[in-house]
């Protein structure tokens, strides 16, 4: 599906579901990974993550397209546009759009680093996993005060 098509798309779902048109631009974006979608609030445009269209179809993407409609309409209107209004969620509801896109897969193996780095306590021997690389002359223990050493897992 190209951009054009997509803002077509976008266009006829504003008309169809909320029966306000779109006047914006509405785009694929493909470096959107952990996101079906984004609505810029001082432009007032969309864009869209094309990997859930390729992993999970049209039906999915429509949910997507209808989310980031309410943020549009509403944000327009002057109403609750956020996630935590209640005039977004009636109205989410109410047009049948998703709440949360599906994740992707990969994505949280991205997000989800495994632990690279162990700190010991030199008395008590104590353990603490770390995902990203510390001084261990800055820290001591919290059990008994006592020396760290830092060793790669």
């Amino acid at each position: 599906m190209t951009n054009e098509e997509l803002q077509q798309w976008v266009m006829q779902i504003s008309l169809e579901s909320f029966g306000v048109p779109f006047r914006h631009r509405a785009s694929f974006n493909p470096r959107l990974k952990t996101t079906g979608g984004r609505y810029f609030l001082k432009s007032h445009h969309i864009e869209m993550n094309p990997h859930q269209l390729a992993e999970y179809g049209a039906e999915e993407l429509e949910r997507i397209i209808k989310h980031e409609l309410c943020h549009y309409h509403l944000h327009i209107a002057g109403r609750g546009y956020q996630h935590r209004d209640q005039d977004f969620k009636t109205l989410l509801k109410h047009v049948g759009g998703s709440r949360y896109c599906q994740s992707l897969p990969g994505a949280k193996a991205r997000r989800a680093l495994p632990h690279k780095y162990k700190l010991v306590c030199h008395l008590c021997g104590n353990q603490y996993l770390r995902k990203r690389r510390v001084d261990p002359n800055r820290y001591r223990c919290g059990k008994c005060s006592g020396t760290l050493a830092l060793f790669n897992l």
